[in-house]
């Protein structure tokens, strides 16, 4: 039985199959790092909100309290002790010191939970690309594939701006030009 010649072409087909290949795996492993990566940035930042509004429930208790006993303070009696209106004054100022420390601790929650909201969308940006690619390199490579079992060149070429169009969205999961 005499070979059967093989077509230069299939070459090529094979040649490119195998760079679709290894591109759509590729965008799986970097669209799924980015995705993940996006997911734990969102978690962390849920986590910096929900400690900003237990440092707000704090402020708002300290600064009620210390808003109490300066009316307090203030309606005290003209013949109270001075010791008493001491004390008063201390712990107003204690509160106030308080209240000032849980205001910076907020504002400091506050940036870091904003930065990683930025990681956040910096991840589902390069994630995005990532994902179109390996929709369009599959269908790529299962059309070249079709192509090269029935040896239909036509095939092959109406594979490749799929391709082409899938590699455009792996490079772009990178670099974020489109």
């Amino acid at each position: 039985m005499a070979e059967e010649k093989k077509e230069p072409w299939l070459n090529h087909l094979a040649l490119t199959t195998v760079i679709l290949a290894v591109c759509a795996t590729l965008s799986t492993f970097k669209g799924g790092g980015y995705s993940t990566r996006g997911v734990i940035s969102q978690a962390q930042a849920s986590d910096q909100w929900a400690y900003y509004q237990s440092k707000s429930v704090k402020a708002n208790l300290y600064e009620m309290q210390r808003d109490k006993l300066a009316l307090e303070l203030e309606t005290l009696p003209d013949n109270t002790p001075d010791s008493t209106r001491q004390r008063y004054q201390a712990l107003v100022a204690d509160y106030s010191k308080k209240l000032q420390r849980y205001t910076q601790e907020r504002n400091d929650l506050q940036n870091k939970a904003r930065t990683l909201e930025q990681q956040r969308d910096e991840a589902q940006r390069h994630s995005q690309p990532f994902g179109i690619a390996v929709i369009f390199l599959q269908i790529a490579i299962l059309i070249s594939s079709i192509a090269g079992l029935f040896k239909r060149r036509a095939l092959w070429l109406a594979a490749l701006p799929l391709g082409a169009l899938g590699l455009t969205y792996f490079a772009d999961g990178f670099f974020l030009f489109l």
